[in-house]
């Protein structure tokens, strides 16, 4: 089965369910498992340069209805895939279902496509049980949801405690949403200004502060840490900052938004790991948190 994932997650998936070696094409996002999908062709690029861009910029051209992605519809089509992954829950995430279904119609033999828009923890195991049915390994699928499910479920159960406050983007300020506050929650956080499975929108700073979270973490949608450690220390010249609970406790942290938050795949149990170790008050290993203090955040 030959198989072309235009969505970082449902590369995720491939690999957990043991079918890379089908994975015929990729997006230029897809980077995990390293060293494994390197050589899979890709068929998307960005319209422009991310790096080049301040995230105010990124955002503007988005709502300007400037398109992020292009998809390479004739290497799509010498690839000859059965299966495309694809998504239609974020165009700003990926090559949107409906970019895909106008390059699939072109197509003389037209592959099976399959949209995956989970918008819950239990919303992205069950994509796990979908694309292992689509690639002929539910069993394998199955053990494996009932394993991450397991790790769920030693987090415990939700229990209010620290109140935190997670953005998924810093210009304008964004709200992380969908599956994070269940993250947050299942770590034992109070999650903030956003709800279980909701699809939020910016929110003025002020509702940052008025919140007063004892931890702001900071997850920027396909910001690798780096990337956000440059852009973090604009948020002290914001109206509040050096008044947060957080920022006065030492408990703003940089996280790896794409690895374990943004994608909704198997990483995201990773990701309530990683909260729940920050959450009591233990040290993460710095390649899955690192702690933003007065010196790193705010260099003399």
């Amino acid at each position: 089965m030959r198989i072309v994932s235009l969505l970082p997650a449902a590369t995720d998936l491939v690999a957990v369910l043991g079918r890379l070696p089908g994975l015929v094409g990729r997006t230029h996002e897809c980077d995990w498992p390293p060293g494994l999908v390197e050589h899979v062709p890709v068929v998307t690029r960005a319209e422009f340069d991310p790096d080049a861009l301040t995230s105010r910029e990124i955002s503007e051209a988005t709502h300007r209805g400037s398109g992020l992605y292009t998809l390479d519809s004739a290497l799509l089509a010498r690839l000859a895939p059965d299966v495309v992954l694809t998504q239609d829950l974020c165009e700003v995430c990926a090559v949107s279902y409906r970019q895909v279904s106008e390059a699939v119609r072109t197509l003389e033999v037209g592959p099976l496509v399959v949209s995956l828009e989970p918008a819950t923890l239990d919303g992205v195991l069950d994509c796990l049980r979908q694309v292992g049915a689509v690639l002929g390994v539910p069993s394998r699928a199955t053990a494996e949801i009932a394993a991450l499910r397991q790790r769920l479920d030693a987090l415990g159960a939700p229990r209010p405690g620290r109140r935190v406050v997670a953005l998924e983007w810093l210009d304008p300020i964004w709200p992380a949403g969908h599956w994070v506050p269940e993250q947050i929650a299942l770590a034992g956080g109070e999650p903030l200004l956003a709800g279980a499975g909701e699809h939020t929108r910016p929110v003025p700073w002020e509702a940052v502060v008025e919140a007063r979270p004892d931890v702001l973490l900071l997850m920027p949608c396909g910001f690798a840490p780096e990337r956000t450690l440059a852009e973090a220390p604009a948020l002290a010249n914001l109206p509040g900052w050096a008044d947060l609970p957080a920022v006065r406790a030492g408990e703003v942290w940089v996280l790896d938004g794409p690895a374990h938050f943004n994608r909704p795949g198997p990483r995201v149990v990773d990701g309530a790991e990683i909260l729940a170790t920050i959450l009591a008050g233990k040290t993460p290993r710095p390649e899955d948190a690192r702690r933003l203090t007065p010196a790193v955040t705010f260099p003399a």
